[in-house]
């Protein structure tokens, strides 16, 4: 057996690709304990697999864990590289098998302890970020997403917190005085980056499909104020697309939570999708920031991406493309067939613009960006509804799904999916949206002119380079009642390039007249240089129901009108923003540097920006405070400690934003001699980063 195992040790990866396909593992059952305290994880595990033909060694995908056998009804032995758990015994052809053993790991990735820092457990989460192959870094598993497993989990945790996980919770029961166990049962399979589990201090609201699957809706309990609008439109966006897509939601219930420190904006795990809980907003914040599209798209992968699954990247535009059209069309029927056809058109723009640069790539590609898969797909589809007829290209979909569920697919099954409807030829269609590295400019144009708004905005938009005098009529025509959303930004953004000209005193006002709120964020955003004629416009937008705009007009207010700025200081003084603190920061800034307002307080202020930096907060607002203490040139040694610790957080957008305003620092004196004096007290991996960026 040692000679055997050896060899398997020492196979080359394609090889245990070919040697994985002599067996079939069918279900895990695990017992999975996250401990809080080392942030580890430990767990029971009944593994289920059959033999396809005769076998010494079968294996699971597990990073650099520590295994132990348990009493199975077969003799086994079990071994454990950084990469695999190996299982020898004799395994007989079409028998399957059931093999009973513990793990124990200590993740540096994947399953993420967050919100631990203080004493207050009504802040802590532990969540996976599977995507991709990594959950095998936190239960043993198949890291192929051509192998679809049904996963049963209990996770066992301290009695304060809920626990969620793929599937059905059917049992829940007291392990003992600080131990509760979660039972959650999958009734079927799915490719092991979709298992997950979420832990914390939840409360939910359950609304009940039109089918009868229940929605589970979580926010931690100190965000319970905030579940209706960051949830708003969740049974209608699912009502919507089971009807839509044809097919009955394939799994057992569906649960989503938010959690903070997220990698991304959200994960369709099965039936439990995860979100960043940068979409928890209250009502104002919902109109900048809300889940809607998010909710669409990870629900849309319910069906595309975990009910068929693609075979290998090449086909990856089967989930990413699928679940940002159907999303668009859910998002139409909330917002708008304006909405939808603007979102098209700025994913055209985004598409051209890199196919101009040389740079666009063919959707059937492996390892292809977001923009591609996501845009690009959801674009193709839309093309290819219009080539084939809404009929048949909704029963294309339908039958797709049916006659693949559960299974792995390529673009070839959907697309003979589609030619088994339609006489009309796709080898066109193909072409040019499946092969073709170029945007199809000239044919999204002429789909985009369907649209009964688009002509005109595409109108307006041809005048960007002409004179206000030339125009004129033209953009007092777009700020008239009704205002249309996309043609009065427009027209905002156009006036903008002329701020002094005192012809467009009567256009600004009636713009803030329209009461159009993203008419009046434009104005906001656009409009650095504010008339005196216009102050008492411009000052209505900090009573805008919306923190973007509230957030421009405080800075261009005090920029303006330093006169007043103490008083614009003290009418945003109780204003906090979005959950990233956005106009907080920005007033605690501000206050900053205007010496004459409350001088008393200045020590405090900054006190509070510098504690903003710290792990204890979520990503988004320690990236607000870093950047405000540098421009104000404000780094004491706690921030400048906070920095260094952001420099390896596992969010790597935050983490790349730290490493590069380190490296800043680095280059202005005082900073870097302030960095060297904490050498002795800092972290190996800290100093070897200094010693980079120098």
């Amino acid at each position: 057996m040692r000679t055997i195992f050896l060899l398997l040790y020492l196979m080359p990866w394609f090889m245990q690709g070919q040697y994985q396909s002599k067996f079939d593992v069918q279900k895990i059952s695990a017992d999975v304990i996250p401990n809080l305290n080392d942030r580890s994880i430990s767990g029971r595990i009944k593994l289920t697999f059959k033999a396809l033909e005769d076998l010494d060694s079968i294996y699971l995908d597990a990073k650099k864990m520590n295994v132990e056998v348990l009493k199975s009804d077969i003799d086994f032995e079990i071994n454990s590289t950084a990469k695999r758990i190996w299982f020898t015994g004799s395994f007989k052809k079409d028998k399957t098998y059931n093999i009973n053993f513990k793990y124990k790991a200590k993740p540096k990735q994947t399953l993420y302890f967050v919100g631990f820092e203080d004493q207050d457990k009504a802040n802590d989460q532990v969540f996976t970020q599977g995507q991709g192959k990594y959950t095998s870094h936190w239960l043993p598993s198949i890291d192929d997403m051509n192998d679809k497993i049904e996963f049963d989990l209990s996770l066992i945790v301290p009695s304060f917190y809920g626990a969620l996980a793929n599937g059905k919770l059917i049992e829940q029961w007291k392990e003992n005085d600080s131990l509760t166990r979660w039972v959650y049962d999958m009734q079927k399979p799915m490719s092991s980056y979709l298992v997950a589990i979420s832990i914390g201090d939840y409360t939910r609201e359950i609304e009940t499909s039109d089918s009868g699957i229940e929605l589970h809706k979580y926010v931690l309990k100190q965000d319970s104020a905030y579940l209706e609008p960051t949830y708003r439109h969740t049974k209608r966006i699912f009502d919507y697309l089971e009807k839509k897509i044809g097919v009955k939601y394939p799994w057992q219930d569906y649960k989503q939570v938010p959690v903070r420190d997220f990698l991304y904006a959200g994960m369709e795990n099965t039936s439990l999708t995860i979100f960043s809980d940068a979409f928890v907003v209250d009502s104002i914040g919902y109109q900048d920031r809300n889940y809607v599209n998010v909710n669409a798209h990870e629900l849309a992968h319910q069906w595309f991406g975990n009910l068929i699954t693609e075979t290998d990247s090449k086909h990856h535009w089967l989930h990413e493309g699928f679940a940002t059209y159907y999303a668009l069309l859910a998002e139409r029927q909330i917002f708008g067939d304006d909405y939808f056809y603007y979102k098209l058109y700025q994913n055209a723009e985004l598409l051209k613009a890199k196919s101009d640069q040389g740079k666009g790539e063919p959707l059937l590609k492996e390892n292809a960006s977001s923009l591609t898969y996501y845009q690009k797909g959801a674009w193709a589809l839309f093309m290819l509804n219009r080539l084939v007829g809404e009929e048949v290209f909704d029963l294309s979909v339908k039958n797709f799904l049916n006659n693949y569920a559960y299974q792995n697919v390529t673009t070839d099954n959907f697309l003979n999916e589609v030619k088994a409807l339609t006489d009309i030829n796709l080898a066109q269609f193909e072409a040019d949206w499946l092969r073709q590295s170029a945007f199809q400019a000239d044919q999204a144009l002429q789909a985009l002119e369907e649209s009964l708004f688009i002509p005109e905005y595409f109108k307006l938009i041809a005048m960007r380079e002409l004179s206000i005098d030339e125009k004129l009529e033209e953009l007092n025509k777009a700020l008239s009642f009704p205002v249309n959303d996309y043609i009065g930004q427009e027209a905002v953004y156009q006036m903008a390039a002329e701020p002094n000209n005192k012809k467009l005193i009567p256009l600004y006002r009636k713009a803030f007249a329209s009461e159009n709120l993203w008419v009046r964020q434009a104005i906001a955003e656009s409009l650095d240089e504010i008339p005196l004629a216009l102050k008492t416009e411009y000052e209505s937008l900090l009573l805008d129901k919306s923190y973007q705009t509230q957030e421009h007009a405080l800075l261009n207010l005090w920029l303006n009108f330093q006169q007043d700025k103490n008083e614009y200081l003290k009418r945003m003084e109780g204003s906090v923003g979005f959950k990233d603190k956005n106009i907080r920061q920005l007033w605690l800034t501000l206050n900053l540097v205007s010496p004459d307002y409350e001088p008393e307080k200045t020590t405090s202020h900054l006190k509070e920006l510098v504690g903003y930096t710290s792990l204890k907060n979520r990503f988004q607002v320690r990236e607000h405070a870093f950047g405000y203490l540098f421009q104000i040139d404000a780094f004491p040694n706690e921030a400048l400690e906070n920095l260094l610790e952001g420099s390896f957080h596992h969010t790597w957008r935050f983490r790349d934003f730290c490493r590069q305003l380190l490296e800043t620092l680095l280059k202005k004196p005082k900073y870097s001699k302030a960095i060297e004096a904490m050498t002795p007290v800092l972290e190996k991996r800290q100093i070897n980063l200094i010693d980079r960026l120098k």
